[in-house]
């Protein structure tokens, strides 16, 4: 669906004023006319749960929804590397090709635009340029983080530290002690191979957290913090 356009070429287009990627995204650093320009060029568009996106020579804005991204081995083997949510940026610049796989868990909403105009206001706008450092940096952080957990944490603190990045990144106004309640957008299958746990382990320890009263469950995906400050106790950090 394409977007439309601001009555007035000197306002910032309707469509964006509450844009949670204008807010906290990568079009918060542009200026109002960069910001109609990428517009004018930009599609908004749903892609159902279960499907995989295509490499269509286009960055996209994630508005709503979780993305699942996995490396894919010659010999058909895969694993979950990394996962996006709003208003993370979804692309990689600097490369033609990008070995990674992206397909949505759940419904998932993108603003998505060409390459070429995003790359061209790079070269113009410092502020995007840092933007999208940040971007880099905050997922080589996340890298390091999981480098960590998977490596040294028991599998107890790998699912709460699994239910915590999860609560905050679909809830990321809520980082107090108080509760906390959310759908959980992965399959117990994912939970397992992103931790490097088998199904019935990553099973057993939200169990656990289910029976030690840290958590709630309900319809299997609906997951229920008493206290935010109590699953962060269990995540070994």
């Amino acid at each position: 669906m394409a977007i439309k356009q601001g009555a007035q070429q000197a306002d910032i287009p309707t469509i964006c004023e509450s844009c949670e990627a204008r807010q906290g995204g990568l079009c918060g650093a542009l200026e109002t006319g960069q910001l109609i320009n990428l517009a004018k060029a930009s599609s908004r568009h749903e892609i159902p749960g279960g499907t995989e996106l295509a490499d269509d020579g286009a960055y996209s804005n994630v508005l709503s929804g979780v993305i699942k991204l996995t490396r894919n081995l010659s010999d058909g083997r895969q694993q979950i590397v990394g996962f996006h949510f709003a208003p993370d940026f979804l692309g990689r610049p600097f490369k033609a090709q990008w070995p990674i796989t992206a397909r949505a868990l759940t419904k998932v909403t993108l603003c998505s635009f060409p390459k070429t105009i995003i790359e061209r206001m790079m070269e113009e706008t410092p502020a995007l340029r840092r933007v999208l450092l940040k971007h880099a940096l905050k997922q080589l952080d996340e890298a390091r983080y999981w480098m960590a957990a998977l490596g040294r944490k028991t599998a107890s603190e790998k699912v709460a530290s699994f239910l915590l990045k999860t609560a905050r990144n679909i809830g990321p106004g809520n980082h107090s002690a108080n509760s906390m309640s959310f759908d959980l957008p992965v399959k117990r299958a994912d939970i397992a191979d992103f931790l490097g746990l088998t199904i019935g382990t990553a099973s057993r320890e939200l169990s656990k957290l289910r029976t030690d009263g840290v958590i709630r469950i309900a319809n299997r995906r609906h997951i229920s913090l008493e206290s935010v400050a109590r699953l962060e106790e269990r995540c070994g950090d």
